[in-house]
């Protein structure tokens, strides 16, 4: 909820006994009175605020309060200001024609009655309130209006995407199917059947990462978790993206600890959260780079690290890189296959293991470093074993 904003009111009179009998009268909670002994004074606050109302003694020396209207009308600021008119004198109807005609609302004589004051005053802090409010919820409106068509733009890039991933094997598992029909030597069909093994087992994958963020995101999917050891979920994730890593010509160090390390944790979506990591890695390093996995343990946590010398994070970016399809548009002609939902799948996984996930990058082509910050097991190693 947002806080509501103090409505101010303006008081000008050159009497200050004036000024503290009227602001004692309408003073409660959530106003804020500004008080001028002049009209010139007046118009300095008006620069300086947004005023619900304004109460202006007509008699003052120097500029009176019928000029100070024809002041504040003829601002754009200020134009749109309630004002009341407080005057001892007669209110006959030439002088209530010049007030009106300066921009007035009601003339309140003196001495003044209290509730009747409060009561017209009270009218007129209301409709300012709910302004503000029309004006929030305008601006609301906008915020969510934006997001919705970046998200839009999103979507198109994300199903571009999705179609030319779709194309490829699709088209390779029709073209090898072709071919397998035609009397061909059997190596050759052989190498028609590895190579679509690998479209399917890619088909496989995009299938698997969509129905996992669809899942996580509408709350489908539950964690098994275990006592484990560290190492062994690393071990599975290392197996899993070596292919990619080797196919890639890349240079793989990792810098483990020495000692157990135990988790309470989903010992397959642990190593799937890290080999996404792996993985994106891969296919947005250059050929022959270099990709570091290490992992620390201390304070009742667990850090484990990816760093690559690939294409980098641009700033820009760093805040958003987690959001579903938010890295499509950015990294498209960078990448080298993938619908590129595997971070945000990779945060939800880590927000479920009650972890987090942070990115860092000295910016276009300078590499970038992504850690997970995990809670270890709270009971002994041994007692868990």
């Amino acid at each position: 909820m947002i806080a509501e904003k103090p409505i101010n009111f303006l008081l000008v009179d050159d009497l200050e006994e004036n000024l503290l009998a009227l602001e004692a009268l309408l003073q409660r909670e959530g106003l804020t009175c500004l008080k001028a002994r002049s009209g010139e004074e007046a118009l300095e606050l008006l620069l300086m605020h947004e005023v619900a109302l304004a109460l202006l003694d007509v008699q003052m020396p120097g500029m009176d309060g019928f000029e100070l209207a024809e002041f504040m009308r003829g601002s754009e600021r200020a134009r749109h200001i309630p004002i009341i008119f407080v005057t001892a004198g007669a209110a006959n109807l030439q002088r209530r024609f010049r007030g009106y005609e300066a921009g007035a609302v009601d003339f309140i004589q003196k001495p003044i009655e209290p509730t009747v004051l409060r009561s017209k005053a009270a009218v007129f802090f209301d409709l300012h309130q709910q302004r503000q409010q029309i004006e929030r919820q305008r601006d609301e409106l906008e915020a969510a209006t934006q997001a919705l068509r970046r998200a839009d733009r999103h979507k198109d890039s994300f199903l571009a995407v999705l179609a030319h991933e779709l194309r490829n094997p699709v088209a390779a598992l029709s073209g090898g199917l072709h071919l397998l029909n035609k009397d061909i030597p059997p190596e050759r069909a052989s190498d028609i059947r590895t190579r679509m093994d690998r479209m399917l087992s890619h088909l496989s994958h995009l299938v698997d990462d969509l129905l996992d963020v669809s899942r996580v995101s509408q709350g489908k999917i539950s964690l098994r978790t275990e006592r484990i050891e560290l190492a062994g979920a690393l071990d599975s994730a290392i197996e899993a993206s070596q292919h990619n890593i080797d196919a890639g010509g890349h240079r793989f160090v990792t810098d483990l600890p020495a000692e157990t390390v135990w988790l309470d944790a989903d010992p397959t979506r642990l190593a799937q959260i890290v080999a996404n990591l792996l993985n994106n890695a891969a296919k947005y390093t250059p050929h022959g780079g270099t990709i570091t996995l290490s992992a620390h343990a201390a304070n009742g946590q667990v850090e484990i690290s990816v760093e690559d010398t690939g294409v980098g994070v641009p700033p820009e970016m760093q805040s958003k890189i987690f959001e579903i399809f938010a890295q499509v548009e950015d990294h498209l002609t960078k990448a080298q296959g993938g619908l590129g939902i595997g971070l945000a799948l990779v945060k939800q996984l880590v927000t479920l293991h009650g972890g987090s996930i942070e990115v860092k990058s000295a910016g276009e082509n300078l590499g970038s470093t992504f850690t997970i910050r995990l809670p270890t097991a709270v009971e002994d190693a041994q007692a868990g074993a």
